[in-house]
């Protein structure tokens, strides 16, 4: 064995295999103690990238932690395998999207089980599977009973490259591109299933505030996405047409509503499309909603604002949007920065009437002079005041008013209206889950009987279009109502069903007559910990939760939501860039098992950030890992040599303190899925190992033993191969590490911090005198720990919250019998009053840094002596302060 490596290949074969015997990992039914830990599922795509190795050693680290704790540990994976992708792969190859996908899941299974992730692989799942897609079908039928399921005709998002239809979470960026292969989405008029996930839009906004153990920015996309607005709904009367309804958060503005806009797709614009050649050219081959300005035409139609009875024109205009709102609104150019630039650019008058709230005098009254309307003229006044230019209405607050002008105007009317829009599930394309429902001419839309699931997907067939409309023998079927001639319904559904319930599958993935266990389901449910992308923050995460609740209220489930906490792993960077196979910039994970070990890719990529970072990948960081775990397994190994009677002395005394430090942080760490922090506190301990090794001649070997038995288990989650191996030479027991109980230290974990910090500062001060003076050769190194009153002034200085620091300290006897030493500290302390943090008792010092002292030694090979302020010379003592000991070197 050398610094340079290991045979990691043959560690690696060797354990996994031992694993498997063992079913180490496998999941009992029934729980005592359950911990659900899931990592997003992933698209079978081919091989495995550095994001998932990333993703799934997250999890691996985590659901092994909490089996050393002593949970029992639902670890499970699976393959969200429907998907165009397969479906474009067969058409290229002329084959089909079933072997392609399954040929990907082999691969990719054989690369995590090379990984060392420890899944119970007989919970695996595919939701390509008739086994699985069943109760898609059975729950698309549950949700049709429950009024949840609706076919209707509309205006849909259609990507001309994928030939199917996207949801509005799937088109992207202000262009509006398909999600998947990034061409632009046109319009289209169809007949369409969906889900109606708008039914509880209240809960899932009102619940947001709940998950506090989800990032603040997913929970807030998922708001902004939710889109809740309060307002009300008022109609104008426009010419020819009667009253229009248009919705407004800003009811208070209406006496400055000074135009009328329609979408370019309301029913009233096509009308006038059809007669006016202006309008018409204007909705064909003008409007564009996602311009950077806004425009319109003007109809020559007026329509009568309710509160002023005054005529407004009435326009087309393109950034008025028929799925916002009403698809019309009432322009307020005095109060709104976009109908302000719109009524600069048509010409339209700008009325103020919103004037900035009256300013508090010292006497508490506010200006009785009449408010004062702002200058609109180069820019819209968007914030509340009290009304002007509004006749019976001036001088009322903005939210008064709201509330006043909805109850007197007759067409008006509280509303509150949501961005989110009922999800839209049809596809057309093959390879996903059939919708369960037959067409027929007499009958209509009829369920497939529940005895008659799964629908099973025909043979594909390589055609342009939807292949499932090519399978005519497939499509032709009889209605199960009347016995006619009727047609299968040719729409597969959106694969984010697949992944709406499937982590309530893995708790019963055999189960034949129901999609889960309910018992057993309420027992492991919720989620404790989730893992995956953050690309996922809307489509995914909002849809499971929306699928939860639905569940839930069909009394098939206890917990409203599936996800306790969230993390969102971060990227895995080349060069300050995401890896990618269109920059030609990834690494294979493969590549790096092979040359290095699966130990070494998942601890270098668990210590170089928190998860929820982007990190770089750097090869020479590898190779750093490498020859640490080749440290690791010199330094366990060496304990054959240790002599069972070695000094007990400091030194061994200061090992023990650090074993504690480092079993008690790292477990604070795992906890809190800081694996960065709790790796370097076990490569620390390690290090630590090695010091002490090198500096006595023979080891404490209790002491040792429980070092690197710390040091293993502390590592075991992240590195879990090489450690099972070396718990295998080092344990006379013959169990396994895997299934160990997890080291614990009575400590306190402020404390080991502060006494780590106190030993750190000393050795650098001692560095830093070193080097200033020049000394070449110490004689000798005192080390003087600060006295009492300074530890009594700096405690009174933390809890203080006197104005004057230093008049309250020099109150104190204690404190000021040291005079000018008292007084000079005592400002010192006024001035770093905001940077002050506890230390250690003066006794506690004194006993951490004679532990320590050998490190000093070891290192200027010199005596070292740690003194109290009472054995010290007064011009040493008096420079100690607690937490930062004075320093004096003799030459």
């Amino acid at each position: 064995m050398s610094e340079e490596g290991y045979d990691h290949t043959a560690v690696e074969r060797r354990w996994q295999e031992a694993w498997a015997e063992a079913d180490a990992y496998r999941t009992p039914d029934d729980a005592d103690d359950p911990t659900y830990v899931l990592g997003m599922f992933p698209y079978p795509s081919g091989k495995l990238h550095m994001g998932h190795v990333r993703n799934y050693t997250i999890t691996d680290a985590y659901a092994r932690f909490r089996r050393m704790q002593g949970d029992d540990v639902l670890h499970p994976m699976g393959w969200d395998s429907f998907g165009l992708p397969a479906e474009n792969a067969a058409k290229e190859r002329d084959s089909n999207p079933r072997d392609w996908t399954m040929d990907c899941i082999d691969t990719m299974r054989g690369q995590m089980e090379s990984m060392g992730f420890g899944y119970d692989w007989e919970r695996e799942i595919t939701t390509c599977e008739p086994e699985y897609y069943k109760w898609n079908q059975w729950l698309f039928q549950q949700f049709h009973e429950e009024g949840l399921v609706e076919r209707r005709a509309a205006e849909v998002n259609w990507c001309p490259s994928c030939e199917t239809v996207l949801a509005d979470e799937q088109v992207e960026g202000e262009d509006e591109h398909c999600w998947r292969c990034d061409t632009l989405v046109e319009q289209r008029e169809l007949d369409q299933w969906t889900l109606g996930i708008t039914e509880y839009a209240d809960e899932l906004l009102s619940a947001i505030d709940d998950l506090e153990g989800w990032p603040d920015s997913v929970r807030e996309m998922q708001r902004n996405w939710i889109g809740k607005q309060e307002g009300s709904r008022v109609e104008f009367d426009v010419e020819g047409h009667g009253p229009v309804e248009a919705f407004t958060t800003r009811l208070d503005t209406i006496h400055g509503a000074t135009f009328f806009a329609l979408a370019p797709d309301h029913p009233i614009s096509e009308e006038l499309a059809a007669e006016d050649d202006e309008v018409a050219h204007f909705v064909e081959e003008v409007a564009d909603p996602d311009g950077d300005e806004p425009n319109g035409v003007e109809t020559g139609l007026t329509a009568t604002n309710p509160a002023t009875g005054q005529e407004v024109p009435v326009f087309v205009a393109d950034f008025v949007l028929s799925d916002v709102g009403t698809g019309a609104l009432m322009g307020v150019p005095g109060h709104d920065e976009r109908d302000h630039a719109f009524a600069e650019r048509m010409g339209v008058e700008i009325t103020p009437v919103i004037a900035p709230e009256p300013e508090e005098g010292e006497d508490g009254d506010t200006d009785d002079a009449d408010p004062e309307a702002p200058d609109v003229s180069e820019g819209a006044s968007t914030e509340d005041g009290v009304l002007v230019n509004s006749g019976e209405y001036d001088g009322l607050p903005s939210a008064e008013a709201r509330e006043e002008l909805t109850a007197d105007i007759d067409s008006a009317a509280f509303h509150t209206q949501y961005r989110l829009r009922d999800w839209l599930i049809s596809r057309q394309r093959y390879w996903g889950t059939p919708i369960p429902v037959i067409h027929c001419d007499d009958c209509g839309p009829v369920m497939v009987p529940e005895g008659d699931l799964p629908v099973e997907l025909p043979e594909f067939i390589n055609t342009t279009g939807n292949p499932l409309d090519a399978a005519t023998e497939w499509k032709h079927t009889t209605c199960p109502d009347c016995g006619a001639d009727a047609v299968r319904e040719t729409d597969t559904m959106d694969t984010f069903v697949d992944s709406s319930w499937y982590f309530l599958r893995y708790v019963s993935p055999d189960l034949n007559d129901a999609p889960f266990d309910v018992g057993r389901t309420n027992d492991w449910m919720p989620v404790d910990q989730y893992v995956g992308g953050l690309e996922h923050a809307v489509m995914h995460l909002l849809y499971a939760r929306f699928a939860t609740k639905a569940i839930a209220d069909m009394d098939m489930l206890e917990h409203r939501e599936p996800f306790t906490n969230l993390l969102g792993q971060g990227m895995v960077q080349l060069e300050g860039e995401k890896m990618s196979k269109s920059k030609g910039n990834t690494v294979s994970p493969q590549r790096i098992v092979d040359e290095y070990g699966a130990d070494t890719a998942r601890l270098f990529m668990m210590q170089a950030a928190r998860p929820d970072t982007a990190f770089d990948w750097s090869e020479e960081g590898v190779k750093s890992t490498h020859r640490f775990l080749a440290r690791l397994a010199e330094t366990v190994r060496s304990f054959a040599d240790a002599d069972p009677d070695g000094d007990d002395a400091d030194a061994a005394r200061y090992v023990r303190s650090e074993v504690d430090a480092a079993v008690a942080l790292a477990t604070e760490n795992f906890d809190e899925l800081g694996f960065d922090l709790a790796t370097r506190e076990a490569q620390q301990l390690v290090g630590t190992l090695r010091s002490y090794r090198a500096y006595v001649d023979e080891v404490h070997a209790p002491t040792f033993e429980r070092g690197v038995t710390a040091a293993l288990k502390l590592l075991a989650p992240v590195a879990p191969h090489l450690t099972e191996e070396l718990y295998a030479e080092l344990a006379d027991d013959g169990g396994l590490l895997v299934d160990a109980d997890w080291p614990t230290a009575d400590v306190d974990t402020d404390e080991a911090s502060r006494r780590r910090q106190l030993v750190e500062n000393t050795r650098e001060d001692v560095r830093n005198i070193v080097d200033v003076a020049g000394i070449e050769d110490p004689e000798r190194v005192d080390v003087v720990v600060a006295p009492e009153w300074k530890h009594e002034a700096l405690a009174i200085a933390i809890d203080s919250d006197a104005p004057n620091l230093v008049g309250e300290l020099m109150q104190n006897p204690d404190i000021q019998r040291h005079g000018s030493a008292a007084s000079d500290y005592a400002k010192d302390l006024q001035a770093e009053r905001e940077a002050l943090r506890p230390a250690l008792a003066p006794d506690r010092e004194h006993e951490a840094l004679e532990a320590a002292a050998w490190l000093i030694e070891r290192e200027f090979e010199a005596p070292v002596y740690v003194r109290s302020a009472d054995d010290a010379d007064d011009a040493v003592a008096n420079k100690a302060e607690p937490g930062r000991p004075a320093i004096d070197i003799a030459e």
